[in-house]
């Protein structure tokens, strides 16, 4: 049994050592035909690596017998130049180039397709296939970044280099650096949308016209004349408008043709439905290189209700002055009337007083007075007021005027209390003036000074200060003062404070009105119990021109 079972195993590991044995043949086969697989695609590989290197070489000593050939011509020209691969690798470049990209192909690796900016890429995929088609690229322009991350615009003019059997190997090409032009075209684009949004919506009517035809208008030109644009170009600007002053257009005109650069009329325009408004008109002449016109612009303003309004100015002007005119008279009238009766009035009291005397008693004698005096102080209103109606009279006599003697003039006029002295510090100016003008500002400034001076010493000065544009003078008091609200509103007619009988309150309004006829300036500092400065202001171009006359 023992024996049997012996054999059964004997014969069973035969078995499995037969199969072990042709298992391990045919790996042994498998593993002989792997290597010379292996060995195979090695030599391959091998010979592939040879071929790339030995290609490599090739292009690299055909780019440089390229270049050789190319000579000192490309390398040393002024623009950059560069040399490279189809995959777009610099091989050479010259030292503009270097200059100009920032990068040095002898110490790093470049790819210009690296260079170009993101917005140009697509744009420059379709430039270098088309280089590649046809074998030239002419005027191809992009944006770089070049080192530094500074970005430029270039144009580039290139062409492939071909090996001995008609193979395109590389290409090589001229840069032109065509940021500032590039600069300069975005600013005139610029420019251009904003002429564009100007003439669009310009308030004024705008026209250009070349030979004499309008070519185009912009749209308040349009829908002031009431026409199309279209419409427009079938006319000239004489079809459409009207120069009633034809000779001075036609010198005008004559002007522009000699080369005035801009003249100006006012002409009146016809519109499609027959209506007509002025306009103020520019033309301008746009001229070639040799000087000759070769379009107008136009641009006109209607101006009609200006006009208008000028006309009813002047209109009311004349009115006016008519008025002012009349009421200067009726006020010399009205004072010569007044004042007759006033007389008659004071010459009885003086005669009732002198034959009457020993017969009234002393209370009838003094209302005799009392009532001279308010017949005074009445027929000095009267003259206040004729004064005042005529201060902005336009007849005015310009002449040169010492204000030295002015002053000198008033000392000897008004009445001065003994115990007020007027003193001028320094020499006053002469001006060209009208002298009765002159007499009537200063008197009244002096004249208000020493009648509210209640010191035992009485002090009033005339000042002057020498200002750019003005004249500045200033009539200073040790007097009671002038209380704060009344700085204004003594400027006032009949606006007076203290005395009555001192003051007619119109002296200071007559000041104001011929201040303001020399353009100046009038206004009062003073403190109560200090005294008092008035300060006053005549403009110099209007003294030496002529002063403005007001209604």
């Amino acid at each position: 049994m023992e024996q049997k079972f012996n054999s059964t195993l004997f014969k069973m590991d035969s078995k499995e050592v037969i199969l072990l044995k042709k298992a391990l043949e045919r790996q042994k086969l498998a593993r002989i035909q792997a290597e010379k697989i292996l060995e195979s695609k090695s030599k391959e590989l091998y010979d592939t690596a040879r071929h790339l290197k030995s290609a490599n070489s090739k292009l690299e000593g055909l780019l440089n017998k390229e270049h050789s050939s190319l000579g000192d011509s490309f390398m040393d020209i002024v623009d950059p130049y560069v040399i490279m691969d189809m995959d777009y690798n610099v091989i050479t470049m010259n030292n503009s180039a270097i200059d100009f990209l920032g990068y040095d192909h002898r110490k790093e690796r470049l790819n210009v397709g690296k260079l170009v900016h993101k917005d140009y890429i697509p744009y420059t995929l379709q430039a270098f296939q088309s280089l590649k088609d046809v074998g030239t690229l002419k005027n191809y322009r992009a944006k770089i970044v070049v080192k530094g991350n500074r970005h430029k615009y270039i144009q580039i003019n290139c062409s492939l280099i071909y090996d001995t059997e008609g193979k395109p190997i590389g290409s090589h090409g001229i840069m032109r650096d065509i940021s500032q032009e590039t600069e300069i075209k975005h600013l005139l684009s610029e420019q251009k949308k904003q002429l564009h949004v100007i003439f669009d919506n310009s308030p004024l009517g705008i026209a250009l016209a070349v030979d004499g035809k309008i070519t185009k208008a912009n749209p308040s030109f349009v829908n002031l004349l009431g026409y199309t644009e279209n419409e427009l170009r079938k006319f000239s600007i004489e079809d459409v408008s009207t120069c009633y002053a034809k000779e001075e257009c036609d010198e005008l005109m004559r002007q522009l043709d000699q080369g005035e650069d801009t003249v100006s009329v006012t002409k009146e325009y016809i519109k499609k439905n027959g209506d007509t408004f002025l306009a103020k008109t520019n033309i301008s002449a746009v001229r070639d290189e040799n000087g000759q016109i070769e379009s107008q612009v136009i641009v006109i303003e209607d101006i009609t209700k200006e006009k208008e309004l000028e006309h009813q100015k002047e209109e009311l002007l004349s009115e006016l002055e008519s008025s002012n005119k009349n009421l200067q008279e009726y006020a010399h009238i009205v004072s010569h009337d007044l004042k007759s009766p006033l007389r008659s009035i004071s010459a009885l009291a003086s005669w009732i007083i002198e034959d009457y005397h020993d017969k009234l008693d002393e209370a009838g004698q003094q209302q005799l007075s009392l009532m001279q005096e308010k017949v005074a102080a009445m027929d000095k209103l009267i003259q206040g007021i004729l004064e005042y109606s005529t201060a902005n009279s336009s007849q005015l006599k310009s002449s040169e005027v010492d204000l030295n003697e002015i002053v000198e003039t008033i000392k000897e006029t008004i009445f001065i209390p003994d115990h007020v002295s007027v003193k001028v510090p320094e020499v006053l100016p002469c001006i060209q003036a009208d002298r009765t003008k002159m007499q009537q500002l200063f008197q009244n400034i002096i004249g208000n000074a020493v009648a509210h001076i209640e010191r035992e010493v009485g002090l009033v000065e005339v000042l002057f200060k020498d200002k750019k544009e003005h004249h500045h003078f200033i009539i200073k008091d040790n007097g009671v003062g002038i209380p704060e609200e009344y700085h204004k509103k003594i400027f006032q007619i009949f606006q007076s404070i203290g005395n009555k009988e001192r003051s007619t309150g119109i002296g200071l309004s007559i000041v104001k009105k011929i201040v303001d006829r020399y353009e100046g300036e009038v206004w009062v500092e003073s403190e109560m119990g200090l005294g008092t400065e008035f300060h006053f202001t005549l403009k110099k171009s209007v003294l030496t021109g002529q002063a403005k006359t007001q209604i």
